[in-house]
């Protein structure tokens, strides 16, 4: 028996060529998180059209703690200006936003504007951004058993105990993944909730991730039967 995919509930999406889109435009690489911003602005605005009710987006893996130090500090920057500066126009949209990871990485006072973020949006109902910032999906499975093993005592561990434990509990998972910027890997996102999603990796780089390619994926996943190992 066939499962037809329609229109997915929840996508996920990997941000990729923010750093490549501003060198090939000729301008300074922190220019092209200013610019991927921007285009999530426009991708949910996008998504709310085509009825999605989640959208889970790869912000700030935890290699990303890797990079240059002006880099990762200009990105939490960002972070700061995205979900508190800019808060009164995304509680405007309808946006409710839940955010993922590991906080304790972070710098201190951004798992309080975390908070107060979800807090005042929580009540919006037109779709949900969830933010997985500071994420690593092998890290996610490891805190995952070990909150089992703390809570529970448990020596045998079941499918439901585990995505009862993860980050994304309560979040669907997703129908479908998509990569932007020419890379054709999942480079650690959602390792085990994405297990039947449909992957789609796009040429563009993600500040110039269009609508016709938006479109596109979701025409195909409409056209993809989902078999789910029937």
């Amino acid at each position: 028996m066939k499962h037809l995919s329609t229109k997915p509930k929840c996508i996920g999406i990997i941000m990729d060529g923010n750093r490549r889109w501003a060198k090939e435009a000729g301008r300074p690489s922190l220019d092209g998180h200013r610019q991927g911003y921007l285009k999530l602005r426009e991708v949910m605005r996008w998504a709310k059209v085509a009825h999605i009710e989640y959208v889970i987006v790869y912000g700030f893996s935890t290699e990303n703690w890797n990079r240059a130090k002006s880099e990762v500090s200009y990105l939490m920057d960002l972070i700061r200006f995205v979900f508190r500066d800019e808060l009164e126009d995304i509680i405007k949209e309808g946006i409710r936003i839940k955010c993922i990871g590991e906080e304790n990485r972070l710098p201190k006072d951004i798992p309080d504007i975390f908070a107060e973020a979800e807090k005042r949006t929580s009540k919006n109902k037109d779709i949900t951004l969830v933010a997985a910032i500071s994420y690593g999906g092998r890290k996610e499975l490891v805190d995952a058993v070990n909150h089992i093993l703390r809570t529970n005592g448990k020596h045998d561990i079941s499918e439901d105990d585990l995505s009862a434990a993860l980050y994304t509990k309560d979040i669907p998972d997703p129908d479908l993944i998509i990569r932007t910027g020419g890379e054709m890997r999942t480079s650690g996102f959602l390792p085990y909730q994405s297990v039947y999603s449909e992957l789609f990796f796009v040429k563009n780089h993600w500040p110039a991730f269009s609508r016709s390619d938006f479109n596109k994926v979701l025409d195909e996943f409409a056209a993809r039967s989902r078999r789910f190992g029937v």
